[in-house]
């Protein structure tokens, strides 16, 4: 048996995502802010593009680019369902009117003057961690440069809680310093700012601050010391009976332990709340539903009149600066359609939600209906994967508030009646029933299953138990108070 290498020629179909491709997907999962930003980086990059200032027409000289010119720059369109480089309705749009004359936003110019500008309340400054309130109280305190040293390792080593994650071996073994000395350190900075900061537990961190109190309450250090397990259970008649004292005074010492912080570092952490931005407004304007796009300041933009007068004068032009030009312009053609197709699919998307989620609009969330990706989808006559792409990180202003466009998207839980609620109302429910509910004997999840199967709708207790979770709700034995 002989082999041997030899080529044979095949014809094969695949599918090639063009670059101008990618950058038509890559611009709907992007939020305005990240839009604005991909928008001002191209501006640098790109000669050709500039943001057309509002109201101004063109001037002496400006002549739009040829029907020539722009048919040997721009490229054949890609053939896919939503997104085309000539654009979904190329057949009812001018685009050379659109890319000469009508860009895609208006853009707010600010004034010059001083009341336009911001005032120095709205500047963003530094906020002070917990790191740096601590190392800010440790330079005040009165250590060796040993102990200094010990004392930076063990605030090092605190998590966003105020929680000490490493041994006391380790600080001693990176120090070189007796583990009394280390013990010692470690007593001191946990009478830092925040009390009970650098505590290696939940019960040490409650004990520090007991011993804070001024007076001291002996019974409430007794069961945080002992009986933490049956405090977080609110199981105080076993506590009262294990310590031999009333019920009355184990409520009482319940309460002072219930007002101490078991997050101390919670106050310096956590993130910084963003305002959000709706990127769909949706008013009821005689009966009906009106969607706006929020295109507030997203620039508009065109191409350089200079450079479209060298290629109307390409005689004039080298060869290599022709080409170049040609390279930009055809780049500027397909952002410029992107941005468009974008804004264009935001508004079919939000569109479609409006139409099934009417109820919604009018009565608020327990008349959210069921709806899936593959509903819009169909309804737009798009891909499943570009209405989730659309969906990502962009909300919608709504006569019930401000819901991100996902949030419409819920799986079904039927009803005896043969009806679907959506798994937003649900939990809108399970909440509503618990916030009704007597403190003395909380509701069990098997308990609200039946409750919510009194309302005629079936579902499982281990799905209460999610929805319980997610909405961070304590269980039943948690959330009992015994008065």
């Amino acid at each position: 048996m002989v082999l041997e290498i030899k080529q044979t020629p095949k014809l094969v179909q695949q599918l090639v995502i063009t670059p101008q491709l990618q950058q038509a997907i890559r611009l709907l999962q992007l939020t305005r802010l990240e839009l604005v930003d991909m928008i001002s980086q191209e501006m640098k990059e790109n000669p050709l593009l500039e943001e057309e200032e509002e109201g101004r027409d063109l001037a002496d000289g400006e002549a739009p680019v040829s029907e020539h010119q722009e048919a040997e720059v721009s490229p054949e369109p890609e053939h896919t369902p939503e997104i085309k480089g000539n654009g979904e309705g190329a057949d009812e749009f001018d685009w050379e009117n659109y890319l000469e004359n009508s860009n895609l936003t208006p853009v707010q110019k600010s004034s010059t003057d001083s009341e336009e500008r911001p005032s120095f309340e709205n500047f963003l400054t530094k906020r002070t961690t917990l790191t740096d309130h601590l190392r800010w109280q440790l330079q005040l305190s009165h250590f060796t440069e040993e102990e200094h040293e010990a004392g930076a390792w063990i605030i090092g080593n605190l998590d966003e809680d105020g929680y000490l994650k490493i041994s006391l071996e380790e600080v001693c073994s990176e120090t070189n310093l007796p583990m009394e000395r280390v013990e010692r350190i470690l007593q001191i900075i946990q009478q830092f700012d925040p009390v009970g900061v650098a505590a290696r537990d939940l019960k040490e961190c409650l004990l520090i601050q007991l011993e804070q109190m001024n007076p001291r309450d002996p019974l409430a250090e007794k069961i945080v010391s002992e009986h933490l397990s049956l405090l977080k259970n609110r199981n105080y008649p076993a506590i009262a009976k294990r310590i031999g004292v009333s019920l009355e005074r184990v409520n009482r010492a319940a309460t002072i332990i219930s007002k101490l912080d078991p997050k101390p570092g919670k106050a310096f952490g956590g993130e910084v709340a963003q305002e959000i931005i709706p990127d769909v407004y949706v008013y009821k304007v005689e009966g009906d539903y009106v969607i706006s796009l929020n295109d507030e300041g997203i620039p508009r933009l065109k191409i350089n009149s200079l450079y479209r007068n060298i290629l109307n004068n390409s005689r004039l032009a080298m060869e290599g600066d022709r080409k170049y030009i040609q390279e930009k312009l055809r780049s500027a053609h397909w952002l410029i359609r992107s941005i468009y197709q974008r804004q264009r699919t935001i508004y079919k998307v939000a569109k479609s939600i409006v139409k099934f989620q009417r109820e919604f609009l009018d009565k608020g969330i327990q008349f959210l209906k069921p709806l899936v990706l593959r509903d819009v989808a169909e309804d737009i006559q798009m891909h499943e994967s570009t209405i989730s792409r659309v969906t990502h990180n962009k909300y919608a202003h709504t006569p019930q508030g401000i819901y991100e466009l996902k949030y419409f998207f819920n799986a079904g839980i039927s009803s005896s009646q043969g009806e679907t609620m959506a798994s937003e109302s649900v939990k809108n429910l399970v909440r509503e029933i618990i916030a009704k509910e007597d403190p003395k004997k909380p509701y069990s999840d098997e308990k609200l299953v039946q409750i919510l199967q009194g309302m005629n709708i079936h579902i499982a207790r281990r799905t209460v138990s999610k929805y319980r979770e997610m909405m961070k709700i304590l269980s039943s034995n948690e959330r009992r108070k015994i008065v």
